[in-house]
């Protein structure tokens, strides 16, 4: 893991080069606190920010082969790359390093940009081919590690983070309506698009040729499902899913420095936390977060599984203040507003891995969505279930089933369920019918817009936008694999692997590995029929068996308790007023211009009296809250346009 920062063009003059690179990786910094490095040839600049992790002695970057004519820097880590090595050096291929890195540039020495196809690893990079003259930059299928870029004076800049985009003079820092629109409906920007004009992410299994001044960005990978009713119907499918997560653990366990895991308490942590443990028994470390406020906090679980396992265990509980104390810096590394508190726990998790003097943990990210273990996709079928007899009485109870740790839904009528959950027969046609009342619901925040913001997005609708990115064969697929999708390709990259992942870790120099997302599993879940996924009311079916003899018997028959952190409620002590009385003032919000100041007033008042309970207005709360953060951090503090370099 490290970051990584770059430009392709002639803008730049050779002699300022190296300076603007030093620069670029400088606000990589805490990506890669090991070392760094730049690389520097007329039009073409390579830089990093280097976390040591595989090759320590002999993995620096920039990276250059043998012949001289081949660079990159890479972001990431490339799991089979033992296996991958071996079958190079059968082809006579020699290595100066033991570092994966190195093996990236021998097989794009020999397959070109078809060599995606072998790696199985979480990446980013930038490939200086002298050869042909052009740049290649590629991301990993998931979309674990960021890649940014923007064209400046005719010249395409590249980086982990948006940070270093802004050391280039010319960098212009200016909101895109279209993307704060995004995230207040679908909780992330649809990549390209970024919460910054003029800056574009490169999407997930996807990669870019830049030669001369042509600019060619295309899928290499892409999340596909089987038509309805072409499922595979593997014999003993828990035993072959057992297989590839354990080896997925395996590979995830490569490092020449210790590996450690999360342990939450929940089923997917707990599952990868056993795999691991059984392959470094007596080593592994696990790290875990408390919430003084019962209704978040798991420790129970934690504990029952860290003796199950026999596994260390360290813990950092995690206050209402903290989690004020903290969010700012949470915003800056997320680049974006957010519309919940969960990160800032998350960052402070990490914190405590670094402190331990640890750099690389395991987590159980992706099951929820490769496995159908959101209450959105039992909420789905409910209303599915219930559009087949609108009338009933009965049926819209079963939503109360579904939230349980959500006491104002339990005493809400059959008939409000009914409306709240949209579960009408209305819709059902819709390719979006089971993100519905999320979208609708987090949209609410909407109306705090400011009239500029609201003209600026006259006639645009995000979930229409969304629709519009969803392929050819969508429609042909089951509605919970098309629910699937719109997780897996959308808001797992947007938010759960950004904003809850990557940012937050690397703020803190550490390196998440995620086996779940490991690419074999990825393609044995799709191609699974969805009863082995999700039976009836019952989330992670096949998850579930493969635990079965692994963990605590009432570990696996706990029901999904979705990461949740206080919101509102963590801004109301005297702690965070001056935060929240300062991004929140008249004089903020005017000099922002994207939200109504008395509207926002009141929101605020009704947030600081303890008031906002519901999930409408706690997204409404933080998401003001942190675009307000955001635009400080950033938009106001626009870096001098001058001359490049």
């Amino acid at each position: 893991m490290c970051g990584i920062a770059g430009f392709f063009g002639s803008a730049v003059p050779p002699d300022a080069a190296p300076a603007l690179l030093r620069r670029m990786a400088a606000a990589l910094d805490h990506r890669g606190p090991d070392e760094n490095g730049v690389h520097s040839e007329p039009g073409i600049g390579l830089a990093h920010a280097r976390l040591s992790v595989v090759g320590l002695a002999d993995g620096q970057q920039p990276m250059v082969d043998a012949s001289g004519a081949l660079v990159v820097s890479f972001n990431g880590e490339i799991f089979n790359h033992v296996e991958l090595r071996a079958r190079l050096q059968r082809r006579g291929r020699r290595f100066a390093t033991g570092s994966d890195t190195e093996v990236l540039l021998h097989l794009y020495d020999e397959m070109g940009t078809a060599c995606l196809d072998a790696l199985n690893g979480d990446f980013a990079f930038a490939l200086w081919d002298a050869r042909r003259g052009r740049l290649w930059l590629a991301r990993d299928r998931m979309g674990v590690r960021p890649l940014y870029h923007a064209e400046i004076g005719g010249t395409l800049y590249f980086a982990s983070e948006v940070k270093a985009l802004m050391a280039v003079p010319g960098f212009s820092a200016e909101p895109d309506p279209f993307a704060l629109d995004q995230i207040f409906t679908l909780w992330a920007p649809i990549a390209p698009r970024t919460a910054f004009k003029g800056v574009s992410e490169l999407p997930p299994g996807h990669m870019m040729i830049a030669q001369g001044r042509e600019r060619t960005v295309r899928p290499w990978w892409r999340l596909e499902f089987p038509r309805d009713g072409d499922f595979d119907t593997p014999a003993d499918p828990a035993g072959q899913l057992g297989v590839l997560l354990e080896d997925a653990v395996r590979l995830r366990l490569r490092a020449d420095v210790p590996v450690g895991a999360y342990l939450s308490g929940g089923l997917d942590s707990s599952l990868v936390t056993a795999l691991a443990a059984r392959q470094a028994p007596g080593r592994l470390e696990t790290f875990s977060l408390g919430f003084r406020s019962a209704e978040h906090d798991e420790s129970g679980w934690q504990a029952q599984v860290a003796e199950r396992l026999g596994v260390a265990n360290r813990r950092v509980s995690c206050a209402e203040e903290g989690i004020a104390r903290d969010f700012a810096r949470v915003v800056e590394h997320a680049e974006c507003p957010v519309l919940r508190t969960a990160p800032a726990p998350l960052y402070r998790l990490a914190g405590l891995v670094r402190d331990s003097g640890m750099k690389v943990v395991l987590t159980g990210e992706g099951a929820d969505e490769l496995f159908a273990g959101y209450d959105i996709f039992h909420e789905a079928a409910v209303r599915r279930f219930c559009a087949r007899q609108p009338g009933s009485p009965r049926r819209p109870l079963l939503f109360r089933r579904l939230y349980p740790y959500l006491p104002q839904l339990q005493r809400q009528s059959a008939d409000y369920l009914a409306r709240f959950f949209a579960a009408g027969a209305d819709g059902l046609a819709d390719p979006l019918f089971s993100h519905r009342p999320r979208f609708r619901a987090t949209a609410t925040a909407k109306r705090f817009y400011s009239p500029a913001l609201k003209d600026a997005l006259a006639g645009y609708d995000a979930a229409a936008d969304l629709a519009a990115h969803l392929p050819e064969e969508f429609g042909r697929w089951h509605p919970l694999n098309q629910a699937q999708y719109l997780e897996t390709r959308f808001l797992l990259p947007g938010y759960i692997l950004s904003s809850q992942g990557d940012r937050v870790m690397m703020a803190h120099g550490v390196e998440g590995r995620f086996p779940f997302l490991d690419p074999r599993v990825v393609a044995f879940a799709a191609g699974l029929r969805p009863g082995l996924k999700r039976r009836g009311l019952r989330e992670k079916a096949i998850v579930k068996e493969v635990a079965r003899d692994l963990l605590p018997a009432s570990v696996v028959a706990r029901p999904k308790q979705p990461f949740r952190a206080p919101d509102s409620r963590a801004f109301c002590g005297p702690a965070a007023r001056p935060l929240v009385d300062a991004a929140l003032s008249r004089e903020a919000l005017a000099a922002a211009g994207l939200f109504n100041l008395a509207m926002v007033d009141k929101l605020k008042s009704k947030a600081l009296d303890g008031e906002v309970t519901s999930f409408k207005d706690n997204t409404a709360f933080i998401g003001v809250l942190s675009a307000q953060l955001w635009h400080r951090g950033f938009v106001a503090k626009r870096p001098h346009r001058g001359k490049t370099g």
